[in-house]
């Protein structure tokens, strides 16, 4: 628990000093829905970059093999018109894990990139790694990442090991209290996460409807404003403590000592404010396979 309340009050301490970032909170409660899954509570062009990650990657398909981009139940979806249910975890039997990670975008983030003051939030070594190693992962997107990193996202989506979810559009706040994040108004949280949904669907490949807040910060109101869309909202029960961490073993282990059968991995894929992400995941994925947990897509550990 102090690991968890560190890391929240690290990243909002960066906050305050004007970087866009992935704040991560917690809560404990849990309970067992019928399903057996653990839950807490009821294509754009890029503006011209030296970042490596927008150059074009050749041959990506757009449509991989075995995606469920046919016709059929995607996973996370929820009857419209219903409170979402917030997963935190699959259930504690198996040896299946999820890696999950998120690619934050926010305006903050994208006038660094302008200025120069940062070279990418795309690392491509963790991508790399997935697909060197063909280990599945689900990465939760944010809208505007989607529209500075267009190959890199159909890449993302020409993987059949990879699912792609849903991190809001612009990673604004959705309750009055999420560690200092500009706050979206209310009226406005459906459509941005419907326009989210429509970005990444256009890219084909593993879709699903799971749903991650900014800074897991959620309350009544921000559920109810995804009700219409049939989501199934994740937070996670692995916080691995990424975002500007200075060195890669305290991230292995804030993961080797948290993970259980079943759990969600929180990790990021945005190198400038995670830079040590690439060099920990080696790590972790040796810690997984010592203790015999195996990365699995996010809809096979919560059994959807």
């Amino acid at each position: 628990m102090f690991l968890k309340k560190f890391h929240v009050l690290l990243l909002a301490t960066a906050l305050v000093a004007g970087v866009g970032v992935a704040i991560l909170s917690w809560d404990g409660g849990q309970r067992l829905t019928e399903t057996g899954a653990w839950v807490t509570r009821a294509p754009a062009t890029p503006e011209p970059s030296d970042d490596p990650a927008s150059r074009p990657t050749p041959d990506a398909p757009a449509q991989p093999e075995g995606s469920t981009g046919t016709p059929g139940r995607i996973p996370g979806a929820t009857r419209p018109g219903t409170r979402p249910p917030v997963v935190d975890h699959g259930p504690r039997t198996g040896n299946k894990v999820a890696l999950t990670f998120d690619a934050d975008m926010t305006d903050g983030m994208l006038h660094q990139l302008r200025t120069g003051r940062v070279r990418s939030y795309a690392n491509m070594r963790i991508i790399e790694l997935l697909e060197r190693e063909e280990v599945p992962a689900t990465f939760f997107l944010t809208g505007k990442w989607v529209e500075r990193y267009p190959e890199v996202t159909r890449r993302l989506a020409g993987n059949p090991r990879f699912e792609l979810a849903n991190h809001t559009y612009g990673h604004l706040a959705f309750t009055s209290d999420c560690y200092q994040l500009p706050r979206i108004p209310a009226a406005q949280m459906t459509t941005d996460v419907a326009r989210t949904f429509e970005l990444v669907e256009a890219y084909g490949g593993r879709q699903t409807r799971y749903f991650r807040f900014p800074g897991l910060c959620h309350d009544g109101p921000a559920l109810a404003a995804l009700a219409p869309l049939g989501t199934t909202v994740v937070d996670g029960d692995v916080v691995s403590g990424d975002p500007f961490a200075t060195a890669w073993r305290p991230i292995v282990r804030a993961v080797l000592s948290q993970v259980k059968p079943g759990s969600v991995i929180i990790m990021h894929v945005t190198e400038a404010n995670a830079a040590m992400t690439d060099e920990a995941l080696p790590h972790i994925l040796a810690g997984l396979a010592e203790r015999n947990l195996t990365p699995a897509p996010l809809s096979e550990v919560l059994g959807d």
